[in-house]
């Protein structure tokens, strides 16, 4: 979100929980990215905001609401606000329950049950969403137009286009089952609390084969993970490095050292198999 933006969006989101009777006089930022995420004191509260006429936040409320029902294990909504969409000045704003962190980092047995768990969970519920090739034509878009991505020389957007495409054709090809996936289970989108790891952001959630969740996880969790087809991960994980590359390449990406990221992303597929994980990849970016 545009730091011209930021106030407003705080103002939306502690106005909107003292309406509902729940006292917000301050706001803590937790992250700031497509959404702007809070902690409302003294009430402890999550609140997201997004800018209105995001689609995906009426769908992220009835998901988390049909996913408590399974017991799954997400975050879940304040049970202090009615669970809905609340619109103000602009702004969509959703209200969940803080948790807070009790260990730095979850232990990979325990984040690939409750992985697991979660989708078991998903396969109970009926809700339309998008297939992961929905999101995989997202970036398809943005290596085939060079308005959106000028950085990105032919001879990357041909490799990338390429790879994208022969990618996907492995993964469509391949006979495992498709389900309700998470999207983007990495570990900024677990939590560590009390009642164990919990997920959270559920707006990227599409349908594909278990292992497109797996390729965003660390290679510990893989091994605690049950029945997973290692050539599928491999292609999903090359896919996804793909994907976060298209992304990173366009002129409007607001991510941290996006280019940076970009560029390394590019040189590592250029590489080959073995292709590592999402978060494997952003422990080395880290190190750079």
């Amino acid at each position: 979100m545009q730091a011209s933006d930021v106030s407003r969006a705080v103002a939306a989101a502690t106005s909107t929980a003292s309406a509902l009777g729940i006292t917000a006089d301050d706001a803590v930022i937790l992250q700031n990215s497509n959404k702007l995420t809070l902690r409302l004191l003294p009430c402890d509260t999550l609140a997201r905001v997004a800018p209105l006429g995001d689609q995906v936040v009426q769908f992220e409320v009835e998901l988390a609401g049909l996913l408590a029902e399974t017991g799954s294990p997400v975050a879940a909504l304040e049970p202090r606000v009615p669970p809905r969409v609340y619109e103000r000045d602009g702004f969509a704003v959703t209200f969940w329950t803080y948790y807070a962190s009790v260990m730095p980092d979850v232990a990979p047995v325990d984040y690939a049950r409750s992985l697991q768990r979660l989708h078991i969970g998903m396969r109970k519920i009926e809700i339309a969403t998008p297939r992961f090739t929905d999101r995989v034509a997202e970036a398809a878009r943005l290596l085939a137009n060079r308005d959106l991505t000028p950085e990105l020389a032919d001879v990357d957007r041909e490799f990338l286009s390429s790879l994208l495409k022969s990618l996907t054709r492995t993964i469509v090809d391949c006979p495992a089952a498709e389900q309700l996936l998470h999207g983007e289970p990495h570990p900024g989108n677990v939590l560590s609390t009390k009642f164990g790891p919990l997920f959270i952001d559920l707006e990227t959630c599409c349908r594909g084969p278990v292992e497109f969740d797996l390729a965003h996880v660390p290679d510990a969790v893989i091994e605690h993970y049950p029945n997973v087809d290692q050539t599928l991960l491999s292609a999903c994980r090359a896919l996804v490095l793909v994907m976060v590359a298209a992304w990173r390449w366009d002129a409007r990406d607001q991510f941290p050292n996006g280019r940076h990221w970009a560029e390394q992303l590019l040189r590592t597929l250029r590489e080959g198999p073995p292709w590592p994980s999402l978060n494997a990849m952003t422990r080395r970016l880290a190190r750079l």
